[in-house]
């Protein structure tokens, strides 16, 4: 028998087994210590998810209050009940939900703590006690500047706004597009644009041809502001409309005069060195043009009165005029004040159709304004399917001004062409920037 182990104890082909079989325990526990690792992970990430979701939820609540934080604890417990789908019971105690401070630009503060205890498949044989799994999550709504007088309703992948040439404009306010591009705003060769912000939904690189305050990409969309807004039988607007409303070209033979707002043509062509002006008399407050479009190589006068650039036809594919102003036109606009058409100066019905339908912009528009010495603007300019461009001399003022279009392209020679914001009693509707709620810790 002595000799026997003694034959086993030297026979070196057993040392492997010996060797694997004290490994063993050890590749069994990192194996389960892996698993483990993974599983813990994966529960804390779920956890921390929720967090989020249920601290961002609480900060909405607060904004909806005015600050106040009476119903937060429940907006937080029933984003909890929407958005918790890891099956895990939360701790007693839990969710804890606190407020801090406002500080720097966070605002209306709220900081969750969810907890919850889960035993591990292999950890749990030797821990006395199954381990607890927290996660913190603060959000905060974060002050941005508003106040915007050019917004773009571009929603894809392409550029809203674009500056190019010599174009020089200076606002004292910002400009938005609704674009998700990685270059949502673009400034081309000599054009400078000063703004106080320049947002978009997309990315917006730096440029020398942007003096803003501050740079806002990757905003939420803003709404079409004036979506609601469309001229109706119901509302009396094609009241000056017949059948088949006459044409109307100022030449040679009626230059200079002066026309009763609440007027309804096929078209309206002002001709090179000629006027006309549409005043807002008698309670009319605007100039409805059906089918057709308006071409301007002259001068147009609106006292009080809003441009109208629509289709009777409730087709949706009906036809919808643009507005073409040729290097020496001219505009001179004050919008309505009250009224259906408050603070309107060129409205297009949305049912134009977009000359561009992949969305790029381009200087071929078909739709243009001139700004020089005599272009004032006070109003909206809305061309929300189609691109706009504005073609500045330098010497064009938009006072107490929006331009809400699909796309703006600027274009222009050197000089200034100068914007302010709206005013109080323009009727124009400010559009502000939206809240922005974000993670801060």
């Amino acid at each position: 028998m002595l000799k026997a182990f003694n034959k086993l104890w030297n026979n070196e082909r057993g040392n492997m087994v010996v060797i694997a079989a004290a490994a063993l325990p050890m590749l069994v526990g990192s194996a389960g210590l892996a698993t483990d690792t993974i599983q813990w992970a994966l529960w804390k990430r779920q956890l921390q998810r929720a967090a989020d979701s249920a601290a961002i939820a609480g900060v909405y609540d607060r904004f909806g209050h005015d600050g106040a934080t009476t119903n937060t604890a429940t907006a937080v417990d029933h984003d909890l009940t929407l958005n918790q789908h890891t099956n895990m019971g939360l701790e007693s105690g839990y969710p804890v939900v606190t407020f801090p401070a406002n500080a720097g630009s966070n605002r209306n503060q709220v900081r969750v703590v969810l907890a919850v205890q889960k035993e591990l498949s292999f950890s749990s044989m030797f821990l006395p006690a199954a381990p607890v799994i927290k996660a913190t999550a603060q959000a905060a709504g974060v002050s941005t500047s508003g106040d915007f007088c050019v917004l773009s309703l571009q929603h894809n992948g392409k550029t809203g706004i674009q500056a190019t040439g010599n174009a020089s404009i200076v606002m004292d306010c910002g400009m938005m597009t609704n674009s998700t591009a990685t270059n949502a705003a673009a400034g081309q060769g000599s054009s400078s644009v000063t703004a106080t912000t320049i947002a978009a939904s997309g990315g917006i690189q730096q440029s020398s041809n942007w003096t803003v305050d501050s740079y806002q990409p990757y905003s939420p969309q803003l709404d079409d502001p004036y979506e609601n807004l469309d001229p109706s039988d119901a509302d009396h607007d094609f009241d000056s409309c017949p059948a088949n409303p006459p044409s109307l070209t100022i030449n040679n033979g009626n230059t200079g005069q002066t026309i009763p707002a609440d007027k309804c043509y096929s078209s309206i062509s002002v001709q090179s060195n000629r006027s006309v002006t549409f005043s807002n008399v008698n309670g009319g407050d605007k100039v409805i043009v059906t089918g057709g479009g308006v071409n301007v190589q002259g001068t147009l006068h609106l006292n009080g009165v809003a441009l109208i650039i629509t289709n009777r036809s409730t087709s949706s594919s009906a036809t919808i005029g643009t507005l073409d102003m040729n290097s020496s036109g001219q505009i001179d606009s004050t919008a309505p004040t009250s009224g259906k058409w408050a603070g309107m100066a060129i409205y297009q019905d949305r049912r134009a159709v977009d000359n561009s339908p992949t969305g790029t912009i381009s200087a071929n528009s078909p739709n243009k304004i001139n700004g020089n010495s005599t272009n004032k603007i006070r109003g909206v300019v809305y061309f929300p399917n189609q691109q706009i461009t504005y073609n500045g001399t330098g010497t064009g003022t938009a006072t107490c001004t929006q331009f809400v279009a699909k796309r703006i392209y600027w274009s222009g020679n050197s000089g200034v062409n100068n914007f302010t914001k709206n005013c109080p009693g323009s009727g124009i509707q400010a559009i502000n920037a939206p809240l922005k709620v974000r993670l801060v810790a």
